[in-house]
């Protein structure tokens, strides 16, 4: 074998070990990191009479939850189970909250019609925007913006740099003569909105162009979402909490987000009504809000965790 020959098989060799044992590494580091998720608890308590409705998963293994109640913000290790208040709500509902860079929290206020922004970190307030709206309840973070639905107007409020601009729905939107906008997403492709209408043409999704607001209802087959709430996008499946009806339905979506294939409905018999979801690792997290039980400062209010489909 020519030199040229050898230090080229020797390349060879490196590299494909280089590669296999970099696989090894790999694989061995996912199948420790799911075995320790699974050693992690499936259910916890959250505290007594915090009412919550929303929940966000940022980049590491704690899960942030809205009360109705009050406004708090709890913090819970998907680790342990334990966790605590990190931010005081002063009287003020929470509904939906997402976490996005730098910790901030991103809240929808509710009834009040407020728009908030709180550190996660220190737990102080940052900014409250006054929408003019009825029931602040859902948003979504994309780039540049964040994005919230009004359950009793026809609108998304659009929150960019520092400021808030009204964005009326238009199209398909059918506003119904109560709850109607409930959770919202990105289409997979990013171009454009998801939101849960739960009233047109007997609930379902409505794909929303954010420069225009005009509305499409996306094609779901036979299904319908009723009780449409929190949504969450993980690459092309959307799964979309039907409150009431205590289960997960899961839909295949195209790239633009226009078509849903119905691919099945998560239930469990640990669900009180659950109200948002978010992911981590391979599990699904999901606050019960128990809406059908009348709230007292002692009823008790849990989170439980499904395995992704």
């Amino acid at each position: 074998m020519a030199l040229a020959d050898r230090s080229l098989a020797r390349r060879t060799l490196l590299t494909t070990t280089a590669a296999l044992t970099g696989a090894a590494l790999l694989g061995g580091t996912a199948h420790a990191a799911e075995t320790r998720q699974a050693a992690w608890p499936a259910q916890f308590p959250l505290p007594d009479g915090f009412q919550p409705e929303g929940i966000t998963i940022g980049s590491r293994p704690y899960a942030y939850f809205g009360s109705l109640a009050n406004g708090d913000i709890y913090r819970a290790s998907l680790a342990t189970g334990r966790g605590k208040i990190v931010a005081k709500g002063a009287g003020r509902p929470t509904v939906g909250l997402k976490i996005g860079r730098h910790d901030r929290l991103f809240l929808a206020g509710g009834d009040s019609g407020e728009i908030r922004t709180v550190d996660a970190r220190s737990g102080e307030t940052e900014q409250v925007y006054a929408t003019g709206g009825t029931f602040v309840n859902d948003v979504i973070l994309t780039p540049g913006a964040a994005w919230f639905t009004d359950s009793f107007k026809p609108v998304l409020y659009r929150l960019a740099k520092g400021a808030v601009t009204t964005v009326p729905l238009t199209g398909d939107w059918q506003q119904g003569p109560d709850f109607t906008a409930n959770g919202i997403e990105r289409t997979p492709d990013g171009r454009a909105l998801l939101v849960a209408n739960d009233f047109a043409n007997g609930g379902g999704l409505m794909r929303v162009d954010p420069r225009t607001g005009a509305a499409r209802a996306v094609d779901l087959g036979a299904a319908k979402l009723p009780n449409g709430d929190g949504l969450l996008l993980l690459g092309r499946i959307l799964y979309a909490v039907q409150q009431r009806q205590n289960a997960i339905d899961v839909f295949r979506l195209n790239d633009a987000g226009t078509r849903g294939t119905a691919i099945t409905r998560l239930t469990d018999p640990r669900f009180r009504i659950p109200t948002t979801v978010a992911a981590w690792g391979r599990r699904l997290y999901l606050p019960n809000a128990r809406f059908d039980v009348e709230p007292t400062p002692t009823t008790d209010y849990d989170a439980v965790a499904v395995r992704q489909v």
